[in-house]
């Protein structure tokens, strides 16, 4: 299972369940390595999609406790439901928020890490991937500028 992500220098994802910072090029980066697969994400995650909708192109599913019925998800109570779910499709990616990304990461090998150079207030952090003695970047995808913020879209590896 893979899953993908953006960070702000101090490791923030979001803040009152949204990006603080979005950058066009990461939007699009996340769209064209996502389609066509299936996205786990969590609640609160869902209803910063566009209009509260299934994203277009992919399979989705809903990884919730509370929820049990989502037009358009397939729902999984626990993270090894979710797991096991994934394993019915050629592609699936985590795509958060905090708590999804941290109930998956254990089942993940392959993280896409957009950089975003920038370091505005966050609630909701994802593990530092540099400080992690499990992983290892594997490879720089992608660097650039957008609106005078740096960012860089990194491939990591689980050792």
């Amino acid at each position: 299972m893979e899953l993908i992500v953006a960070v702000y220098g101090d490791w923030g994802i979001g803040r009152d369940g949204t990006q603080p910072v979005a950058l066009s090029a990461d939007r699009k980066f996340f769209r064209t390595t996502t389609r066509g697969a299936m996205v786990i994400a969590g609640r609160r995650t869902i209803e910063d999609f566009p209009g509260k909708q299934p994203l277009p192109g992919r399979v989705n599913v809903a990884l919730s406790r509370s929820v049990t019925a989502l037009p358009g998800f397939t729902v999984c109570g626990s993270a090894e439901d979710a797991a096991a779910l994934s394993r019915t499709a050629e592609r699936c990616f985590v795509i958060g928020g905090g708590s999804v990304y941290r109930q998956m990461l254990p089942f993940c090998d392959t993280a896409y890490v957009t950089k975003v150079h920038v370091t505005p207030e966050s609630d909701t952090f994802f593990p530092n991937l540099d400080e992690d003695k499990d992983w290892y970047l594997a490879e720089t995808l992608q660097s650039g500028e957008e609106n005078g913020i740096a960012y860089e879209m990194c491939l990591y590896k689980r050792k």
